[in-house]
């Protein structure tokens, strides 16, 4: 059986609340798990106060081999019960393929009117000539 230690939400609509629990990772986030082990409310201003954890118990999951998601072991980094690999995703920020498109139309009709705003008009030429 894997394990995992995620979140449970709790609370009502528009107030989130989450426990930090050890489940199944075959159940569902909010139905069955095994212990409990602490809370998050991220409506909290404070935020040493948002993460309450029984560290005690958190420890031993771990070291019994259950897994924590990526959010928990961003808790658990903070309290030092484990160390997390900070993620490098340099393609998360490239713009899509549509997005390219549009400022590459974009630039391109910018340069055209600055071509055209350099040259001087024929008529202009002309009339200056016959002065």
């Amino acid at each position: 059986m894997s394990l995992k230690l995620r979140l449970a939400r709790a609370g009502t609509k528009k107030r989130p609340y989450y426990h930090v629990v050890v489940a199944d990772a075959r159940s569902p986030r909010d139905g069955r798990f095994i212990e409990k082990i602490g809370t998050y409310d991220p409506k909290l201003a404070d935020k040493e106060k948002r993460v309450t954890l029984i560290t005690e118990r958190a420890q031993h999951w771990l070291s019994v081999g259950a897994q924590p998601t990526d959010r928990v072991a961003r808790f658990f980094d903070a309290a030092g019960l484990l160390k997390r690999e900070a993620r490098n995703n340099p393609e998360r920020a490239v713009p899509g393929k549509k997005a390219t498109e549009r400022a590459e139309a974009r630039a391109q009709a910018a340069a055209d009117k600055a071509a055209a705003d350099a040259a001087p008009a024929p008529a202009a030429e002309e009339a200056a000539a016959s002065e």
